[in-house]
């Protein structure tokens, strides 16, 4: 079964309201669709939350992912042969069942990001270090974090600001106003959360009691902001170590 992390933005339920949720987001067993394996429940349920003495709730939208997340796989193969990744029919197949979603709803948005076998780096900039947990997913120790929506906005404006100043090229921050335009979206009281999810079984416990990802992202962004790239480089380098081994299986795969 593919390991998979998330970025999830969660919303804010009202006092007395029934968040309705469902806290089920993967299948014990991968079931065969039309768009590969399935490896999550497609009822429109969701994910209900507490933290910080409020309740939130994520929308799981599974049938919009899958199809927005075919799409994104064939767009990001497209120098090493798109056709062999997800066929053309496949791909005509998905954009019309997402045309068809979005015509009926057209404000439905996704409140997931999957990546599957690793963690972006991009996805730990919104988040303080401090914040990191340690949590049991059921089937073992796992790696969260979570901040307010306005104050990871507020890190990724930061962040793409010492990159910009950085003269290191437009396409080191691109990736990181993505993160930003897609987290723009959501209202400035929402919760955001990484969670590893089944990728930290990739990893043994000693190795996620001493994860300090973040840390070294944004030790990294801060050397560049006082121009010490040396420093800079040592962090990143500390970075591409830890995730090499789980990089390494998603452009295997």
């Amino acid at each position: 079964m593919i390991k998979a992390a998330y970025l999830r933005v969660y919303l804010p339920v009202a006092e007395g309201t029934d968040t309705g949720t469902s806290v089920r987001d993967r299948l014990d067993v991968p079931v065969a669709g039309r768009y590969g394996l399935i490896s999550e429940p497609l009822d429109e349920g969701a994910i209900g939350v507490e933290w910080g003495g409020r309740r939130y709730r994520c929308p799981r939208t599974p049938r919009l992912r899958i199809l927005e997340g075919v799409l994104a796989i064939r767009r990001a193969y497209r120098q090493l042969g798109e056709a062999e990744v997800v066929p053309e029919g496949v791909a005509r197949a998905a954009r019309r069942e997402l045309e068809a979603i979005r015509s009926e709803d057209p404000t439905l948005r996704a409140h997931i990001l999957t990546s599957a076998w690793h963690v972006p780096f991009r996805w730990f900039v919104p988040f303080d270090p401090a914040m990191r947990e340690l949590v049991g997913d059921g089937d073992g120790m796992s790696v969260r974090y979570r901040t307010l929506h306005h104050e990871g906005m507020d890190r990724l404006r930061r962040a793409i600001g010492i990159l910009d100043r950085s003269g290191l090229g437009e396409g080191v921050a691109g990736e990181v106003v993505e993160l930003m335009d897609w987290l723009a979206g959501f209202p400035p009281d929402s919760l955001v959360e990484l969670d590893y999810g089944s990728v930290a079984h990739l990893f043994d416990e000693t190795d996620l009691v001493l994860d300090d990802s973040a840390a070294d992202v944004w030790a990294s962004l801060e050397a560049l902001e006082r121009g010490d790239r040396r420093a800079a480089m040592e962090h990143y380098a500390n970075l591409v170590t830890r995730w090499s081994a789980a990089m390494a299986v998603t452009y295997s795969s």
